[in-house]
C-alpha cells in the first residue's frame, strides 16, 4: 500500500461502508489509540494540493483485532 492515499483511493475503500458509521483515525503503532475526526481541510494549490483530516480528541485504545489487522501488535 502506498504511504499516502489519494482522495479517490479513500473514497473507493469507503464507498461500500455504511455511511452512518463513525470515523476514527488509528494513530501511532507504539501508542495504538483511536482519535475522532473533526473536519477535512482541502488545500488546492495547483499540483501541490492536498486533503487534510483534522484530529478531534482521543477515544481510547484501538481494539486488539484492529491492531492485529494493522500489524501493530
Amino acid at each position: 500500500m502506498p504511504h499516502s492515499l489519494t482522495v479517490g483511493q479513500l473514497l473507493h475503500r469507503l464507498e461500500a461502508v455504511d455511511h452512518d458509521l463513525p470515523v476514527y483515525l488509528a494513530i501511532n503503532p507504539d501508542w495504538p489509540y483511536a482519535h475522532r475526526v473533526a473536519e477535512v481541510m482541502i488545500r488546492a494549490d495547483g499540483h501541490t494540493g492536498a486533503a487534510y483530516i483534522a484530529e478531534d480528541g482521543q477515544m481510547g485504545a484501538l481494539p486488539l483485532d484492529v491492531r492485529t489487522a494493522l500489524s501493530w501488535s
